[in-house]
């Protein structure tokens, strides 16, 4: 085998081990109307009509990633714009976090004991229902938080489109945890009365974060 072949014939083979490692998450919109949907750091951003199916490949080792959805948006040829809830900068093609409210999928693969580590976050608050699950026989865990938080949400965190949790709305340490050291309050009991499985408080890891074998794939629905 010359060197140029044997050259080739490596990038082939790691471009085989990349891809076959990679997680994939299939992300459907479930509701009744448009949501723009968010990965960051990979995927960026596309429109979701109802029904419509997104999927992403997700290399492992890569951690404080988020998915979630955006409503009311506008954008224009260049894809920019803005959107009521999750906003990124203005961008359809997402390069940052949204803007509160907006409920997360977050999740980190390939960690420690080849693990994957998943959760649904409500702490940047509530646009829009969602479901984030293993899509592998590998792993049967299933988050859902499905309430209706926003016909429900208290009068100091509502705003048009969702639900805010309290540090985005207070800014301090009780709600925000700066300093590392925080427990429930009543706005996060709010959040956790109505979904129990999702983070409503920076601390709330022992009922809200969750494992799947490292190489499982995924499904986020909204609206399941």
């Amino acid at each position: 085998m010359s060197s140029i072949s044997a050259f080739s014939f490596l990038l082939y083979t790691l471009y085989l081990f990349t891809v076959a490692s990679a997680a994939t998450f299939n992300i459907r919109n479930n509701c009744p109307y448009v949501v723009w949907a968010a990965a960051v750091p990979v995927g960026g951003g596309r429109r979701l009509n109802s029904g419509d199916l997104w999927q992403i490949n997700v290399a492992p080792g890569t951690t404080q990633a988020r998915i979630w959805a955006r409503t009311n948006c506008q954008f224009d040829a260049s894809g920019r714009g803005s959107c009521q809830t999750g906003d990124c900068q203005g961008l359809l093609q997402c390069k940052a976090y949204g803007s509160p409210p907006n409920t997360l999928a977050e999740f980190a693969l390939d960690q420690y004991a080849n693990l994957d580590y998943i959760d649904i976050s409500n702490i940047d608050g509530f646009n829009v229902p969602m479901e984030f699950s293993s899509n592998s026989p590998g792993c049967s865990r299933v988050i859902k938080c499905t309430a209706d938080i926003v016909g429900q949400c208290p009068n100091q965190l509502k705003v048009p489109g969702g639900c805010n949790g309290p540090c985005p709305v207070f800014k301090t340490n009780e709600y925000c945890c700066n300093s590392g050291s925080c427990g429930p309050t009543n706005f996060s009991r709010f959040f956790k009365e109505r979904c129990p499985d999702a983070y409503s408080y920076p601390k709330d890891d022992p009922t809200s974060l969750f494992t799947c074998p490292t190489g499982t794939n995924y499904k986020v629905i909204f609206c399941p």
